[in-house]
């Protein structure tokens, strides 16, 4: 777990008597949500006779946990952010589907506990659930099974159905003081970790993976141009909405919030700008399609404002 989140740790250890069967974890991407919540896990399985001290790492139960085999644990996620996608798919899906939430929801969390303790299941990222699986979690949600508890992980909390957002106690992850940011990047080898931290909207884990990619997105900035690699559409799309608004805001008289290296547009353009960067905030969400990549980025950059 990232050290920023050690806080809101140690204020759930205090309330393990009080456990609610449902948490929602969230908080921007990059923050650390998920290594919160699979340390959360850890926690309540953990089964070292020193409460102060769970999780301990050192008993049978965090051994099994840390090696990915404990038998009340369930971690949910979509295919693509698997170690080891289907090999048999050439594009592993993107969402969680109906068959994964029954397999790991029903048949789970409706069967004793093997040690006698909690089931905790994780679904990551909660917000990209195929909407008869938000069904199924609802119906486990609404009729808890006794020592089942749920940790939902989401990027967008208000893209769940407020069915599902009412039956979990809100646990917010905000974006990390800058200097604790900086000083675990300096740890990671992070090049150009304030540039980067800054692109990534204070979120450290975004800004080391930004970091990794730097002379990609630097091009993309720098001079962003059409392209049929698919794998760009993404970053230029990201790209230009993030030049887009430091270029609004600069409009406006504010100082630009994401190092994109944008000047001041002439004239009052600043409105053109932010309606610029609203609508590739939509849009951005095509690049994962099968779009052809030359039209689709060709369209992006010719709808940029004039000014």
């Amino acid at each position: 777990m990232h050290p920023w989140n050690q806080p809101i740790l140690e204020s759930f250890r205090k309330r393990l008597e009080r456990l609610p069967h449902a948490l929602l974890i969230h908080g921007p991407r990059g923050v650390g949500k998920l290594a919160l919540a699979e340390r959360l896990a850890q926690l309540m399985l953990c089964e070292s006779s020193d409460r102060e001290r769970r999780p301990c790492d050192h008993c049978d139960a965090c051994r099994w946990f840390t090696a990915e085999n404990h038998p009340d644990y369930r971690r949910i996620e979509p295919e693509i952010l698997w170690k080891e996608p289907p090999p048999d798919k050439d594009k592993p899906s993107r969402v969680i589907k109906i068959e994964q939430v029954r397999e790991g929801l029903v048949d789970f969390v409706n069967i004793k506990s093997h040690r006698a303790g909690l089931r905790v299941v994780v679904l990551h990222p909660a917000d990209e659930m195929q909407p008869v699986a938000i069904s199924a979690l609802l119906k486990n949600l609404e009729e808890p099974p006794p020592g089942a508890v749920f940790l939902l992980v989401s990027h967008r909390p208000a893209l769940l159905p407020a069915t599902i957002r009412s039956r979990c106690v809100a646990l917010p992850v905000p974006v990390p003081p800058r200097d604790a940011a900086l000083k675990w990047l300096a740890g990671e080898g992070a090049k150009g970790a304030e540039r980067w931290l800054a692109y990534a909207g204070g979120a450290p884990l975004r800004a080391l993976n930004y970091a990794a990619q730097g002379e990609t997105l630097e091009r993309l900035l720098a001079s962003p141009a059409p392209t049929d690699d698919r794998d760009e559409l993404e970053p230029l799309a990201e790209a230009l909405q993030k030049t887009a608004l430091d270029k609004a805001l600069l409009a406006f008289g504010l100082p630009a919030r994401y190092q994109t290296g944008a000047k001041a547009p002439a004239g009052q353009a600043g409105r053109a700008w932010l309606s610029y960067a609203r609508r590739l905030g939509r849009e951005r969400l095509l690049a994962q399609h099968p779009l052809n990549p030359r039209l689709y980025s060709h369209a992006l950059l010719s709808a940029r404002p004039k000014t």
